[in-house]
């Protein structure tokens, strides 16, 4: 092997070659090259792979910034030279090219976890099965109604390392996924949110749910007792876990099942946040996120607001006039009198669950894609008492009429949105609801969840 590789006109030492080393970086999505740009600014030989085709946006920069970079395979002479491996969140253990790093014994990381190492700010980590992402932002919007100079990444917004690289935050608030939860090891978060635990991504997990449980309560990990860690206590799998586990930090848990001081509760119709001396009640028809889902998602953001002193006038104002993000039980309108709402981020049946739950009318429910071995049980409650049609949107929709063949008189296949919407509205009459919460994930027709969100979203404009 030569002293020097040489990859896209410029030379790479070996590792051990002297100088900072390589690190390579498997995916090239926002996650990866946002990472790339923090490793090139901290003096490392950088290298990024990525086993399919980097988006326009992603490539132009990389070019731009002058990082090599390779798509549509992974070059193991390439990689397997590197000190380290930032490896995407995507990108499962099982791979080739990662079970190859792991036998040279080169550490993997996540991007996280590197760009941890070059911030003093103060983490706010969010994780669960269901509501991180709405937590995640409406924490983020409290925080900067308060004006606090804070940051949103993880797996939302723009990545954590390209943040750290180019701003200078006082705090972040991350939203943490598993996978990413998976490949960090000393990184540490100041105030730890764990929402709730339900069966997801199971496959990555040896089809066990303690695996994947673990895997969340890594977002404990190196917590120390000027630490918080504010949890579910209605969650069964989450109390599970705690048993058996210890934690240094200080706990909060919220409920709306029984008082909890200090912490969060339901006090008939009022919200009760308890934390060191405030005490704050609102309403829970004044909160902006309705449902009994959004409850815990506003005690678990309000919490942190209160540990973190913000007003209680601030706190009230935020969570009355917070908008939701996208595909997440977003309104897209009305038409003939039939309310059309984009739920495309829900991949899993809890978060289906969650959005029927929070329906006030009989819906027309758009169901289906690529399904992760769901049980539909939780369902079929809801479906019997909510639902007048199921509308399947995907290639292969048989577990669906199985398991819903018996609650609804009529369950019709699609293979568009297009086709789904047109459908849904000849179904309803005028009071009902068309709600897209597919319970499961977008690949078989779809680019990602966003993608069919937004073509379901066009497929209304043009009714």
């Amino acid at each position: 092997m030569n002293e020097d590789i040489k990859i896209a006109n410029q030379k790479l030492p070996l590792q051990g070659a002297g100088g900072p080393g390589l690190i390579a970086i498997l995916g090239a999505g926002e996650s990866g090259v946002g990472a790339a740009y923090l490793a090139q600014k901290q003096g490392y030989n950088v290298f990024v792979s990525d086993f399919g085709a980097i988006a326009d946006n992603y490539k132009k920069q990389l070019q731009d910034w002058n990082i090599p970079f390779e798509e549509n395979q992974h070059t193991e002479e390439k990689i397997l030279i590197a000190t380290e491996v930032i490896k995407s969140p995507g990108i499962p253990d099982k791979a080739p090219i990662v079970k190859k790093i792991k036998e040279k014994n080169i550490p993997i990381i996540s991007e996280i976890e590197f760009a941890g190492r070059y911030t003093s700010a103060k983490i706010i980590g969010i994780t669960g099965s269901n509501g991180k992402t709405t937590t995640t932002s409406l924490t983020y919007h409290i925080l900067k109604n308060a004006g606090l100079n804070v940051g949103l990444a993880g797996n939302i917004g723009k990545s954590f390392a390209y943040q750290v690289a180019t701003e200078k935050f006082d705090t972040y608030v991350l939203e943490l996924s598993s996978f990413m939860l998976d490949d960090m090891y000393k990184f540490k978060t100041d105030i730890a949110v764990l929402l709730n635990i339900t069966p997801d991504h199971l496959d990555r997990y040896d089809y066990k749910l303690e695996n994947y449980a673990a895997s969340k309560f890594r977002i404990t990990q190196n917590q120390t007792a000027n630490d918080v860690f504010i949890y579910c206590a209605d969650d069964a799998e989450t109390i599970k876990g705690m048993n058996g586990r210890s934690f240094a930090a200080q706990v909060f848990p919220f409920s709306i099942e029984k008082k909890i001081e200090p912490g969060a509760y339901l006090d008939k119709d009022n919200i009760v946040i308890n934390v060191h001396k405030e005490n704050f009640q609102m309403s829970i028809t004044e909160l902006a996120l309705q449902g009994k889902h959004n409850i815990y998602n506003s005690m678990a953001s309000g919490i942190v607001a209160k540990l973190l002193d913000i007003r209680n006038p601030i706190l009230r104002d935020s969570m009355s006039n917070f908008k939701n993000i996208e595909h997440r039980l977003e309104s897209v309108g009305k038409v003939s009198g039939i309310s059309f709402i984009n739920d495309s981020k829900a991949t899993n049946v809890n978060s289906t669950w969650y959005a029927l739950e929070s329906m006030t009318t009989d819906v027309i429910l758009i169901l289906g894609g690529v399904d992760k071995g769901n049980d539909y049980t939780m369902l079929k409650d809801l479906v019997k008492q909510k639902v007048k049609a199921i509308v399947c949107l995907g290639r292969d929709n048989k577990r669906i009429h199985d398991a819903f063949e018996d609650d609804v008189e009529v369950i019709v296949n699609t293979y568009s949105a297009q086709e789904a919407v047109e459908v849904s509205y000849h179904l309803a009459t005028k009071g009902d609801t068309v709600l897209l919460s597919p319970a499961c994930a977008s690949f078989d027709l779809f680019k990602n969840y966003e993608d069919r969100g937004r073509q379901f979203k066009q497929a209304v404009k043009e009714l």
